[in-house]
């Protein structure tokens, strides 16, 4: 049962910029962290942003200053806006909604391409 859902993926030149969103309507909210990760064939999946429910974001190092990681509590969603995209950004991108506290619980999106190639 697909709960969370990844939109606005696709392919784009490098240098160039894309906005993913998630709707995260299908599952808990509140008091939760919501991140977006990625993942290469070949390769552990990593950590791209995370967002607490306060509004703290984290990123990884290779993306900081390019990728910004926002919420919307209203619409359940978060959003990744990618910018002077390079071409080893191409992975699988997915989110997730996770409270690591009582009552726990953990949930991915199936994942969207994003492709960076001239």
């Amino acid at each position: 049962q697909v709960r969370l859902v990844e939109s606005g993926g696709g392919l784009v030149q490098p240098g160039g910029s894309l906005r993913l969103s998630c709707d995260a309507s299908g599952t808990p909210f509140g008091a939760n962290t919501l991140g977006w990760y990625r993942q290469v064939p070949g390769k552990e999946r990593e950590l791209v942003a995370t967002i607490t429910s306060g509004g703290t974001a984290n990123y990884a190092d290779s993306v900081k200053g390019r990728f910004t990681i926002s919420r919307d509590n209203a619409k359940n969603s978060v959003y990744l806006q990618m910018n002077s995209l390079k071409p080893e950004d191409t992975a699988v991108y997915q989110c997730r909604n996770r409270r690591a506290y009582p009552p726990q619980f953990d949930y991915w999106g199936q994942g969207i391409q994003v492709t960076i190639s001239s």
